[in-house]
């Protein structure tokens, strides 16, 4: 398996797209193991996108192309400069506040922070603040996204680990608010002693609130809908996902009345494409599973933390150091899907819960695409913002800190993940 995961790693550094370098590398396993039929690697490949559940990944990514294409994105700025403007920091604060918001809308880390870059970078650059700067709180806030309910990535995790999803978006929702008092905090801090002003200079009038409020309203209800639907018993994950659609479209076409056929197409080409680049890297990344659990990895990795780690927290943090560290060369997506039957075995054999690890886990995995040296968020934003990997990651220290923080405040606390779940499911 060793010649499997150095082939893995050589193809990504020679530029090849990961699904292929995943399913090349994983086809060598059986190039190694002749005594294996040669039709498997195909059989596994079909199998892995039978999973039901897997179906709620595209209606999901349906759904947040409808909603960016119904004049959401618009509204949630204005609701997110009546909530923070009249902080240090300004749209910088506006920026974390709006990743918050949009966090069940796009699903993606990267979609959100590139989106930001090019309506709000432009503009914090003016406004006196260093292009490094600006590119380190556009791509970090980007961090709520995946966390805040319907994250692709706990649809990954919960449909590989057979975690319950429901229990995953309920656990999401309190580490994102704790990512974003964190960041806040840590704009704020530089914004004061680099003396960058607020975006406001007033009160908003009840008034300019309500409407603010009023307009952004359906983006805010989006993942209590999803919960609720969940709870009750009314959907399935994967129903849940048509239900998005359904409601993305409802929004669109009869409350704001800005989702037109041609804004309509074009959320259908967006959705083929992202759908067609994610399912065919779950599909190929069968293939190296299959070798994964054939050569036991997952009972070696488990006997060597406990032998190491006294405890599940010492177990957790290990795991999450060499997460992030991964996370520096491999995409978030790509360690979910990798690492999740290889984790999780040993976190249960130690007493953890799924879920608690599952939050942890994910928001490990997608710090490293904020980070050098290859981090897709940093490189999306740093383009479209013209700055330098030097600058962006010297300013980037302390929102990097911060996050860093929150993810040890999860490990060592679990009632912070696991409160809501077990509120709202039991």
């Amino acid at each position: 398996m060793l010649l499997v995961v150095v082939a893995f790693l050589v193809l990504l550094v020679m530029g090849m797209p990961v699904a292929f370098a995943i399913g090349i590398s994983g086809a060598l396993f059986f190039v190694q193991h002749p005594e294996l039929p040669f039709t498997i690697p195909v059989q596994v490949t079909v199998s892995q996108t039978q999973n039901f559940a897997l179906l709620a990944v595209p209606l999901f990514i349906l759904a947040g192309n409808f909603l960016n294409r119904s004049g959401l994105t618009r509204r949630l700025v204005d609701l997110a400069s009546v909530l923070t403007g009249r902080m240090r920091g300004g749209l910088a604060q506006i920026s974390v506040t709006l990743s918050a918001l949009m966090g069940g809308v796009s699903g993606s880390a990267i979609a959100d922070a590139a989106m930001q870059a090019r309506m709000l970078g432009p503009e914090m650059t003016k406004r006196g603040m260093s292009r490094g700067f600006a590119a380190g709180v556009l791509s970090f806030s980007a961090i709520l996204t995946p966390i805040v309910p319907p994250g692709i990535g706990m649809i990954l995790y919960g449909t590989i680990g057979n975690v319950s999803i429901g229990r995953l978006f309920a656990a999401g929702i309190v580490p994102a608010l704790l990512l974003w008092v964190a960041l806040s905090l840590a704009v704020w801090a530089t914004a004061t002693v680099r003396g960058y002003p607020p975006e406001r200079t007033t009160r908003p009038t009840l008034r300019e609130a309500g409407v603010a409020f009023k307009a952004g309203v359906w983006a805010l209800l989006f993942p209590i809908f999803l919960l609720l639907g969940l709870r009750m018993g009314v959907f399935t994950p994967s129903e849940i996902g048509a239900f998005a659609v359904l409601y993305a479209i409802v929004v669109g076409v009869a409350i704001y009345r800005e989702l037109r056929f041609r804004g309509f197409v074009e959320a259908l080409e967006t959705s083929l494409s992202d759908v067609g680049a994610v399912m065919l890297l779950i599909a190929l990344s069968a293939i190296f599973s299959y070798g994964i659990v054939l050569e036991q990895i997952p009972a070696a990795v488990t006997s060597a933390v406990t032998g190491v780690a006294g405890n599940l927290e010492v177990a957790m943090i290990l795991i999450v150091a060499c997460v992030i560290a991964i996370g520096f060369f491999v995409d978030a997506t790509v360690l979910i899907i990798i690492l999740t039957p290889i984790l999780l075995p040993t976190i249960r054999a130690l007493g953890g819960d799924p879920v608690h690890f599952g939050i942890v886990f994910i928001v490990a995995a997608t710090i490293g695409n904020f980070t050098p040296p290859v981090g897709a968020a940093m490189y999306a934003v740093c383009t479209i913002l013209k700055t330098s990997i030097g600058e962006y990651t010297r300013e980037s220290i302390g929102l990097l800190a911060a996050v860093a923080a929150v993810a040890l405040a999860l490990v060592f606390l679990p009632g912070l993940v696991l409160f809501l779940p077990n509120l709202l499911f039991g």
